[in-house]
């Protein structure tokens, strides 16, 4: 990726926060690496270099700044954006895939060589696969080294460390102090560590972890609470008092999650059954609250259009609601197919117990297998709604439908329309939520429709389509407007 030196340069001299995760500032007479709005006096350009990724930075042997921890900043939007392969690696990288699976794992998972993966990555963002999923596992260390009173040895293999000594030297490198000393240096409040007064309680243990998500500002919390108490299944989220709880299911586990946005962050309780899941919990968390997204270049381009303009205007930072589980977010559509979205939920919620006994607490949604082992008596809709549902576990489960968003976007919108009983609609609401795609323009939806009517606009499908084109790239967040419209 080319970065522009003066473009960068005036960004950090006005420490402007909004660059925060696009690029990263190296210091080469201090040896460190910073975030663009680091508020440290701002360097000779001399001195300066500047990196597209973290990793790029620390394999050019610069540690991260203790002051403005840009380790901490919001991931660059681009890998939520881009359908690339480029920004497909990138997801699932923060996905932990890396460390579960390997390179191979990743490579196979993209459909590529190893080595092609390497190249494209090094051209993108400075380094490789590798060297990328380290930067994560440094950064997951130094989460659970601040907030949890876990072993060294506990948290170098909760990290996804290979070794005690890896892990001891990665961290030295990265941040120039051993891990002992980040333990005793910490303090109460810090960029990822404990915000007590703003943190829901979760059921205390070993696997409770309480940190700071970093967003791009204005964020809309209200409109990102409200869509999703609307949408709550009982037994598995809920909305209250300003917090947003849910169940999920992880690659070593489930676990509990407790969201509570606040000024400039949002506070996250993870109650973990396997400190392992630390990374991929943050990212699905990320991802479902869309804190990754740059709200300055969708509202303006949004704004631009003047039906749009005063909601723009009244409301900056409506994110976009995505998902933590592809295949929940699927059967949610088909359940959704023409019936409101009450009679889904009742129809959800009935489901629910035919899968698995309920334990205390919220449970994660119920994966492809408990979806099979569930009687026809079980889904309370009609019998081809019923099959449509099975056919979609099927495909999860043998691994011919990847709901993942590290998934083609593309070649996934066409398996999903080849399964009977999954239309435009249906695909299109997975690709926008499921699969993050930030141009999906639902013409045909009800709510949409009511909500162009409201503003003014065309609500005839055809002719609302082609009017929506003047919103790309960004139909999909043009689709929450509407629906806010309506």
């Amino acid at each position: 990726m080319e970065l522009d030196f003066e473009r960068c340069y005036r960004a950090v001299d006005s420490r402007d926060q909004r660059f925060d995760g696009w690029f990263y500032t190296g210091v080469t007479s201090t040896g460190i690496y910073c975030r663009p709005s680091c508020p440290a006096t701002t360097p000779k350009r001399r001195n300066v270099r500047f990196f597209p990724s973290a990793a790029a930075a620390q394999s050019a042997g610069l540690r991260a700044c203790r002051r403005c921890r840009p380790d901490a900043a919001p991931g660059s939007p681009e890998w939520d954006v881009r359908a690339d392969v480029v920004g497909r690696a990138m997801r699932l990288i923060a996905d932990g895939v890396v460390d579960r699976d390997g390179v191979p794992g990743l490579a196979t998972r993209l459909g590529y060589t190893e080595r092609h993966l390497h190249r494209m990555l090094r051209a993108e963002l400075g380094a490789g696969p590798l060297a990328l999923a380290r930067a994560q596992r440094a950064q997951t260390a130094r989460i659970l080294i601040e907030t949890t009173g876990l072993g060294m040895a506990e948290i170098a293999f909760a990290a996804g460390f290979g070794s005690v000594r890896q892990f001891n030297d990665t961290v030295r490198e990265v941040y120039a102090t051993a891990p002992s000393q980040l333990r005793v240096a910490r303090r109460p409040r810090t960029a990822t560590g404990s915000a007590a007064e703003h943190t829901p309680a979760l059921p205390g243990g070993a696997g409770t972890i309480t940190l700071r998500l970093a967003y791009r500002p204005p964020l809309h919390a209200a409109s990102l609470l409200g869509f999703l108490a609307l949408r709550a299944l009982p037994g598995v989220e809920e909305v209250r008092d300003g917090t947003y709880r849910r169940g999920l299911r992880l690659p070593h586990g489930t676990a509990e999650v407790a969201l509570t946005p606040a000024d400039g962050y949002v506070s996250a309780t993870l109650r973990l059954a396997d400190v392992r899941d630390l990374a991929p919990a943050v990212a699905r968390c990320r991802r479902l609250f869309d804190l990754d997204a740059d709200p300055a270049a969708v509202d303006g381009a949004l704004a631009t259009d003047p039906a749009l303009a005063p909601a723009v205007a009244a409301e900056p930072g409506v994110r976009l609601p995505r998902a933590v589980d592809g295949l929940e977010m699927l059967v949610r559509a088909i359940a959704t197919q023409q019936v409101s979205l009450a009679s889904a939920r009742t129809t959800l919620t009935r489901l629910l117990p035919a899968t698995a006994p309920t334990d205390d607490g919220l449970r994660a949604f119920p994966d492809a297998e408990e979806l099979l082992r569930v009687a026809d008596e079980g889904f309370r809709m009609p019998a081809a709604r019923r099959e449509t549902i099975r056919a979609a576990a099927r495909a999860v489960a043998d691994g011919s439908l990847d709901l993942d968003p590290g998934g083609d976007r593309e070649e996934t919108v066409r398996r999903l329309l080849a399964v009977p009983g999954i239309g435009a609609w249906t695909a299109g609401y997975v690709a926008m939520r499921a699969l993050g795609d930030p141009d999906v323009g639902l013409p045909t939806d009800l709510a949409v429709r009511r909500g162009a009517a409201a503003l003014g606009l065309p609500d005839d499908p055809q002719t609302l389509d082609t009017y929506a084109k003047r919103w790309r790239p960004w139909r999909s967040y043009a689709v929450i407007r509407l629906w806010r419209a309506a």
